[in-house]
């Protein structure tokens, strides 16, 4: 009888998850059925000891049971190197400890684990700077600290969205247009008057009517539905954490186009779980720490998107033996 594949999670507190909406719980699930051997950690688990990297784990069983969805083992001093897999959960901010934790799992990898999403992807492709990679197939997009070319940029397209580049679930974003007497106080809030970095982006109408699509791209290849976040109307935010609602539709032709231009970019560089976000045709966020949208597309369309994953980490395990 072979071994167990062995898979350990770095994630949020998983007593403090949404059950009916939490992605990482919908690849435990998937991981389970399959007969990994499932471990649980938070950031504050994990340390380098000597250059290895080591965290404190906890065997853990899940449940699809909205009343009780998980328990936990007592803690046992491991070394990371010796999972076979270790999925990178944890939500943003992207702050340092963030990337410290990047260092640590790198360490991990180095000793033999997969890592996914893998730990230097994580540190190079900031969700919303790596657009800048493919600048063709994005909206007019602008990251600068200088509030005047802030200015001049909504000067040129009217209306504009601002966001901040560590943020998550529409934390932060405003939707301003040229003539808006707050104008210059958003731009100072999210630079700190002039001293760290903002994105501003033209703003696309297309998301009153289409919503803020998530394409979910599994190893390179999308999965076979995107999820429309439609904005409430006392909001202009496509986040559903943000209020907005989930409308899961069948892909079409520009979201194939997007995901075949991106996807396979991103899976040779060891991004096995990708989101594109998606507005008008065009691509407004690369989203690869914790992409989400997986229960509400499973929910509506009957699919396994996780289950995907799962196969899409064997072929990886495979590949290596």
């Amino acid at each position: 009888m072979s071994r167990r594949i062995r898979l350990a999670v770095v994630m949020d507190p998983i007593a403090d998850i949404k059950f009916a909406k939490d992605t990482t719980l919908a690849m435990l699930l998937a991981a389970q059925r399959q007969g990994y051997e499932l471990w649980y950690l938070t950031q504050p688990d994990l340390y380098l000891r000597d250059g290895v990297a080591r965290g404190r784990a906890r065997a853990l069983t899940v449940m699809a049971d909205p009343g009780r969805w998980f328990t936990l083992g007592e803690p046992q001093d491991t070394p990371l190197g010796e999972f076979d897999v270790i999925l990178m959960r944890k939500d943003p901010p992207f702050d340092m400890e963030f990337i410290h934790t990047t260092y640590i799992l790198e360490r991990a990898e180095l000793a033999g684990a997969l890592v996914v999403n893998r730990p230097q992807g994580l540190r190079d492709m900031n969700e919303k700077v790596y657009t800048a990679w493919f600048p063709e197939l994005c909206a007019p997009t602008l990251v600068t600290r200088s509030m005047d070319a802030m200015a001049d940029f909504a000067r040129e397209f009217e209306r504009i969205v601002v966001k901040p580049l560590d943020g998550m679930g529409g934390r932060s974003i405003f939707v301003v247009d040229r003539h808006d007497k707050n104008l210059r106080v958003v731009f100072e809030t999210l630079t700190e008057h002039g001293s760290r970095y903002a994105i501003v982006q033209k703003y696309l109408p297309e998301i009153v009517s289409g919503g803020d699509s998530r394409v979910l791209v599994v190893d390179g290849v999308p999965a076979p539905y995107a999820l429309a976040r439609m904005p409430s109307a006392s909001d202009n935010r496509g986040n559903l954490a943000a209020g907005a609602t989930g409308v899961a539709r069948p892909l079409n032709e520009r979201d194939r186009e997007l995901a075949a231009a991106i996807g396979p970019a991103l899976a040779a560089r060891g991004m096995l779980f990708v989101g594109l976000d998606v507005i008008g045709g065009f691509i407004t966020e690369i989203n690869v720490t914790s992409p989400t949208g997986v229960r509400e597309i499973d929910k509506q369309f009957g699919t396994d998107i996780a289950a995907l994953l799962i196969d899409a980490i064997d072929r990886r395990l495979a590949a290596r033996r």
